[in-house]
């Protein structure tokens, strides 16, 4: 059986003084990287936050369309849409 996947769309600040979920952004969600968007290191850095803030291992996660943008579309295997939400609340996005 395939694994379930979820795509969720982000506005992503590189290069914030800390990185963070900050909350909900249109039917998305907004985060805050430390890294600079260069050299994909703000990439890496949206993927490894949402590791931590989801609990799921950074492979389950890609970035599938907005590698160059502050907009972003990142697929999730292994989690439910409710769920993934649920969980980005509590990272700190429910304010």
């Amino acid at each position: 059986m395939e694994p379930r996947r979820i795509r969720i769309g982000l506005r992503v600040s590189p290069g914030a003084a800390r990185s963070g979920v900050v909350g909900r952004h249109g039917h998305g969600w907004k985060l805050r990287v430390a890294a600079p968007p260069e050299g994909g290191r703000a990439n890496a850095s949206v993927v490894e936050l949402l590791a931590a803030s989801l609990d799921v291992r950074r492979p389950d996660i890609r970035i599938v369309a907005g590698a160059g943008s502050r907009d972003k579309v990142v697929e999730i295997s292994g989690l439910t849409l409710e769920e993934a939400e649920r969980r980005l609340e509590l990272a700190g996005g429910a304010g």
